[in-house]
This record gives C-alpha cells, sequence and structure tokens, in this order.
C-alpha cells in the first residue's frame, strides 16, 4: 500500500499509542503475562467490507515489537466477505495486546469509510456520475479518512482550503451576489479553478458570467437538476450536493450531474465489526 502524501505513519503510530498507552503501559497485560511469551494471532472480518488502513493497523504492532512477523494476505480496496483474513501476526503477547485496540481502531474506522464509499459508487454505477467526498472528515484524521474514500472508489475534492476555490452561500451573502463573489475570485488570480455554490437557477446564468469554471448545485431536486443540466448544456462540470443518501443518489446521478459529492462517506460511517483472535500460546 503506498501511504497517502502528507501522512506520517511514524508520528500517527507514536501519538495515537500514546494517547492509549498513557504513562504506565498496559498495566492488565503486564501483571498477567510472562514478559516473553509470545501468541500466534489472525485479524478477521466479522462482516463483509471493503478493506483500507491494513499497512497503518500493522504499523502499530511493529513498533511496539520490532520483530513481529506478519503477514497481510490482501491488499487496501479489497472486498472481502465475513470470515476473511486480513493479517496474520505471531510475536511478543504483550506487545500484541498492547497494540490490538490501536490497530483495531483504525481499521475499523478506515474500513467503515470505504465500505460505505463503494456503497455509494455501486447505487450510480453506469450513469457517468463520479462520487467526491469532501471536507467534512474527523479533525486530523483528513488525509487517512480521504486516503480510505479512495480505497471505496470515490475521488477526492479539495483536501485543504488552500487546493481550490469553492464560493459557498456564505461568501455570495458578503459580497452581494454569485456574480460579483466570481469576479472578485477570478481577479485575485489564484491560478485555481474557480466553482461557485448556487441553490437557485436563477444563479446559474449570472455566475457563467463571471467566469466560473464550475458549479455545485446546492440541494436541489432532481427535477431542478435536469433542468440546470440543460440551462448548462455541458458549458462548466456540474457537481450536486446537500443532503444525498444511497436511497436518493442513483436519481441524482440520473439526471446528467457529473458530480455528487457526499459528506457521509467520511463523516457517518459506520466501523465494520472485525476481531483479533489469538490461535495459540506458547
Amino acid at each position: 500500500m503506498a501511504l497517502p502524501d502528507g501522512f506520517d505513519l511514524d508520528e500517527f503510530v507514536t501519538r495515537v499509542l500514546a494517547e492509549d498507552l498513557g504513562k504506565g503501559g498496559d498495566v492488565t497485560s503486564n501483571a498477567t503475562i510472562a514478559a516473553d511469551a509470545r501468541f500466534d494471532a489472525e485479524m478477521n472480518a466479522r462482516q463483509p467490507m471493503v478493506v483500507a488502513g491494513l499497512e497503518v493497523a500493522a504499523a502499530f504492532f511493529r513498533a511496539l515489537d520490532p520483530k513481529v512477523e506478519l503477514a497481510l494476505p490482501g491488499n487496501d480496496g479489497d472486498l472481502v466477505d465475513h470470515g476473511s483474513t486480513l493479517m496474520r501476526l505471531s510475536g511478543n503477547a504483550r506487545a500484541m495486546l498492547a497494540g490490538e485496540r490501536s490497530a483495531l481502531n483504525t481499521l475499523q474506522h478506515l474500513s467503515g469509510i470505504a465500505t460505505l464509499t463503494r456503497q455509494y459508487v455501486d447505487a450510480i454505477a453506469g450513469t457517468g456520475a463520479i462520487l467526491l467526498d469532501t471536507r467534512k472528515t474527523i479533525p486530523g484524521l483528513r488525509v487517512l479518512d480521504k486516503y480510505a474514500a479512495r480505497m471505496g472508489g470515490a475521488q477526492n475534492h479539495r483536501m485543504r482550503l488552500d487546493d481550490g476555490v469553492l464560493i459557498k452561500d456564505n461568501h455570495v451573502a458578503a459580497c452581494g451576489g454569485v456574480g460579483e463573489a466570481v469576479r472578485r475570485a477570478k481577479a485575485a488570480e489564484t491560478g485555481l479553478q474557480v466553482q461557485v455554490e448556487v441553490d437557485r437557477i436563477d444563479q446559474i446564468e449570472p455566475a457563467l458570467a463571471a467566469g466560473a469554471d464550475r458549479l455545485l448545485l446546492d440541494n436541489m431536486d432532481p427535477a431542478t437538476l435536469r433542468s440546470a443540466v440543460t440551462l448548462v448544456a455541458g458549458r462548466v462540470p456540474l457537481e450536486a450536493s446537500g443532503g444525498v443518501t444511497l436511497e436518493t443518489i442513483r436519481f441524482i446521478a440520473e439526471t446528467g450531474v457529473d458530480f455528487i459529492s457526499v459528506g457521509r462517506i467520511t463523516q457517518s460511517a459506520p466501523a465494520p465489526d472485525i476481531g483479533l483472535d489469538y490461535s495459540r500460546g506458547t
């Protein structure tokens, strides 16, 4: 797995382990398990899922036991069945127990995003529309959350505020109108495309006249989206957003929009059930 650009694996592992181990370490394991005890274990999927974060999860065990033996039968982005083995490991028992929760939490969180994302991608298959993520991510985990969305089949939208010009309704209100907001953004000469959010049909032509490179059609029903697609007639790419669910995304995609952005895939994805099952001890 190629780790996402801008992600410091060592820093992340150190920070997460410090949060879980505290100053005293795993006092329970240290009190009950011999220092030289070893375990073999398997990390298994307890439901179907799309996997994301295998190498990140493995890094917790490697940090605590540099001699741990690890095998990853699959890859991030794989769709696996219930009972599939995601990781096999053999190493120091205390280290494995100390790293277990950090590894599982990370793998479950990222696999949850990838799994939900794949459901949305499958729901619009064949329509030509592309699923996008948003900046609605867990604070401090954006790079990983967006990586997981890619593993599920989505494309990334803006990674950061400096990654693209996106004029939202509050920008429009502060500028006094869609056209004026776009004009100011174009005049700033950022070198970035200017995308503007519109929530009414009558905002489209002023946005295009001012030089908008892309439109975000916010909270429009399918009938209004079709009217917008007809009006724009391919002049700029169109993105639909706002309140999109698994039940509605197909109808939205069939209106002819180019992109659909969904905050739920990173903001509200449920964690799938993954367990670390110890197979034998010595």
